[in-house]
């Protein structure tokens, strides 16, 4: 942490080439928890949301170690699963915040925020949508101050986690 990160935005094209540093930051972000089958899964779900032609990504490096990562896609029209929660408003244009993962190290240093905020200020879409673990009320309140807020809650996964639906206007204010 001696130095200022530098985040850059990767693509669906760059998915070989970043795939395994953004497995790697899940592994470490998520080290006490990857005995649970739904975190071991995680690799395919790099390989979904890096699948999509509109995959949007954002790592942050110290030198050249990557320190943490923000990624998601467009909503597929009118098949936005947040629409159950809540009535649809005129602007529906949707981006599917997946995933935010940040090595323990570089915890509570602002980079959450950061990369959340640098993978959404360019989004052409009217809002952004993420799921937060239900069991985890202090990462849902740190959304709630970046500007999202609660619609519902889903479990998307027989063998996931209840999460908290939270939604966004963009551009983030």
């Amino acid at each position: 942490m001696s130095t200022p990160v530098d985040v850059r935005r990767f693509t669906h094209a760059d998915l070989p080439k970043i795939r395994q540093q953004l497995i790697d930051v899940h592994a470490d972000a998520y080290n006490d928890a990857m005995d649970d089958e739904f975190n071991q899964r995680f690799p395919w779900f790099v390989d979904h949301w890096g699948g999509n032609p509109g995959f949007d990504c954002v790592i942050a490096y110290d030198g050249e170690e990557p320190v943490g990562f923000a990624y998601g896609a467009p909503a597929i029209r009118k098949r936005e699963w947040w629409r159950e929660h809540m009535p649809a408003p005129k602007k529906h244009a949707t981006f599917s915040y997946s995933e935010l993962a940040v090595r323990t190290t570089w915890r509570k240093t602002g980079l959450a925020e950061q990369m959340t905020r640098t993978l959404l200020a360019d989004r052409t879409e009217d809002l952004a949508v993420l799921l937060v673990d239900s069991q985890h009320p202090r990462v849902q309140a740190l959304y709630e101050s970046w500007g999202f807020k609660k619609v519902g809650e889903r479990q998307p996964f027989p063998d996931s986690p209840r999460y908290t639906v939270m939604v966004a206007g963009l551009p983030l204010t």
